[in-house]
């Protein structure tokens, strides 16, 4: 019965494209499989997508697919593969129809080995589901970066039990691996470029991100927290082994989108954030900062009674960082431009390696050990609080005397 399912579709979709000698691309894929070539239509896409059965999967062929509409997805344990990231290619340039290129909403959703080019929207969107692979997987805008471009990439949301690795995202408006409001993740081996974010947890527990390479973003990767989501005050983030650099672009982001306070030249940038180790990376080459950890209270007026918006349990150790410059820009720049002039009023102004607002809880009892920000052992690294907001008398302070403390590690995840 599968075989011939599998047998009707390839020969039906080779048929209708006119590409009978092409491969089969189901070819040594066990189980119920549809085969795709490079001349289906979104129609046919779509029609595979909706009778492909459950655990089945789908095969691209090699070329480019000429997508024009949103594909979705809602069977459960499906498999969307293809030739390779540069050899299979979905692309939405002349899309007319939908938000994103494609979304899934079932659980236990793999995709590799192909590309996903120019959507109006988010490229790959998961919503609501339990078991995400995603394995060789390019994102991006081909055109560089622009305003005008989709959001976000790679992004899983309000999931559980993500994996995203060995994949590339380029010139997403905000994020190009986002996993946003979800539990149980690792984003590792990686490469973002060209980003306003290059990775972002944001809202969400338990992650590991390592061995990623994040450059030519705006911001290289980013923990945050945010007001007014369905799930609030993520924790447990582990940030390890990276290599981080120049990440200098100048930010793109659409008017309004709270990635567009990150300043050029941010290298990893906690907003927010609760129980985040960083360790063992190497963060280089940033014109703003190569660290920077902030409150909300710069950020915005908070109406969320349930969001905690300050910073705690941070724990920044055995980094290397090099190279920071002299030019802040947006209006957490301003912060480390008003700060650092108030201690060198005649210069020099360069940067500290790494950078936090100051802001504390009044409600908290201050010096708390398990919400403190402990940093240690990062080389020749600086650092200055910006005891933001500065009033008479107060003076921002480079001493890392108060930070002079470890915190247990972060647990690492295992899916």
């Amino acid at each position: 019965m599968r075989m011939g399912m599998r047998a009707r579709f390839v020969i039906g979709f080779l048929l209708a494209t006119g590409c009978s000698s092409d491969p089969d691309p189901c070819e040594g894929i066990v189980g119920a499989c549809i085969g795709l070539t490079s001349g289906a239509s979104t129609t046919e896409v779509q029609t595979a997508l909706i009778e492909i059965e459950p655990g089945g999967t789908i095969a691209f062929g090699k070329g480019t697919f000429e997508m024009t509409g949103e594909l979705s997805l809602d069977v459960a344990g499906v498999t969307l593969v293809g030739e390779g990231m540069d050899a299979t290619i979905l692309s939405y340039k002349n899309q007319t129809n939908g938000a994103q290129g494609i979304l899934v909403t079932a659980d236990n959703f793999t995709a590799k080995d192909f590309a996903i080019e120019d959507t109006k929207g988010d490229a790959l969107k998961i919503l609501g589901t339990t078991g995400v692979t995603i394995q060789r997987v390019r994102v991006e805008w081909t055109g560089g970066p622009k305003e005008t471009n989709g959001a976000y990439g790679l992004y899983p949301v309000q999931c559980k039990k993500v994996l995203i690795e060995d994949s590339v995202a380029k010139a997403a408006s905000d994020a190009g691996v986002y996993v946003g409001q979800s539990d149980q993740i690792i984003v590792r081996r990686n490469r973002a470029e060209l980003n306003v974010a290059g990775i972002e947890i944001e809202n969400s527990t338990n992650a590991d991100v390592y061995e990623n390479t994040a450059t030519t973003n705006t911001g290289g990767i980013l923990v945050f927290n945010l007001p007014g989501l369905d799930v609030a005050n993520g924790a447990r983030t582990r940030v390890h082994d990276n290599e981080v650099f120049d990440n200098n672009t100048e930010n793109f982001a659409p008017a309004g989108n709270i990635v567009g306070k990150v300043p050029m030249g941010s290298g990893v940038v906690i907003l927010a954030a609760h129980e985040v180790e960083i360790f063992k990376n190497t963060i280089k080459d940033h014109k703003a900062f190569n660290v920077g950890m902030v409150s909300y209270v710069p950020v915005g007026t908070v109406n969320d009674p349930e969001y905690d918006q300050y910073p705690t349990a941070i724990h920044i150790h055995d980094n290397t960082m090099t190279g920071v410059s002299d030019m802040p820009t947006g209006e957490l720049g301003a912060l480390l431009i008003t700060a650092i002039g108030e201690l060198y009023p005649n210069g020099p102004f360069i940067t500290p390696d790494i950078a936090w607002d100051g802001v504390v809880d009044p409600a908290r009892t201050p010096g708390n050990p398990a919400e403190k920000i402990c940093i240690h052992d990062n080389g020749d690294a600086n650092f200055i609080n910006l005891a933001w907001p500065l009033s008479e008398g107060t003076l921002p302070s480079e001493s890392l005397a108060p930070h002079a403390c470890t915190l247990p590690p972060v647990p690492a995840v295992t899916l």
